[in-house]
């Protein structure tokens, strides 16, 4: 497999998550959420699973706005906030209230510990994909080659850092989140062994 064997949808909801996710997101966040959609196809095509790569590329263009200011909430985790956004970005591109849904769910659900691929495709993707680009989990299970051409196009740039203090700071404003969770359980060692920067 090759970087070029990767479905990459090219669809106006997807160039428009694009834009949003450039507009808001720090060149490393930016490049964090491109690397999750890529990991995510790449993971799919090598298993067979089948996914909606429109709603798979929004969701990851998407999954992280709740931690930037402008869309940061103080009353709910981030990526429940990122749902709201993507809910709300979905239904401006004019997808039925059930694909918004999903949208809003599959965000949600990347913060899970486990998302099942038979209930949840898109879900069981980002979830995997996500872990995989912030904590280095399971990358060995991207082939070696589209490992080194995602990051020669898409380099990391400051996300570690960048990423741990996002999730620290709401893992202290928030510590019965998921976020609060994941720090209290040392992701922060996580993110500063994760290979992908070695």
């Amino acid at each position: 497999m090759r970087f070029d064997d990767l479905v990459i949808p090219d669809t106006p909801a997807c160039r428009g998550a694009l834009e949003l996710a450039g507009r808001y997101h720090s060149p490393s966040l930016l490049n964090h959420s491109i690397r999750a959609y890529l990991w995510a196809a790449a993971y799919a095509q090598d298993n067979d699973i089948a996914f909606d790569a429109e709603l798979l590329y929004v969701s990851a263009m998407l999954h992280d706005l709740g931690l930037v200011a402008e869309f940061d909430s103080h009353t709910v985790p981030f990526e429940e906030a990122g749902g709201h956004v993507a809910w709300a970005f979905a239904a401006g591109a004019g997808w039925s209230p059930e694909r918004r849904s999903r949208a809003a769910e599959v965000i949600i659900r990347h913060m899970w510990d486990e998302v099942p691929v038979a209930e949840d495709p898109e879900g069981h993707l980002l979830e995997l994909s996500t872990g995989m680009d912030i904590s280095g989990r399971r990358t060995d299970e991207i082939p070696a080659e589209v490992r080194r051409e995602v990051l020669e196009r898409y380099p990391r740039l400051e996300i570690a850092k960048e990423f741990a203090v996002c999730i620290s700071e709401q893992g202290t404003r928030k510590p019965e989140s998921i976020a609060g969770r994941f720090v209290a359980g040392g992701v922060l060692d996580r993110i500063a062994r994760n290979p992908l920067d070695a």
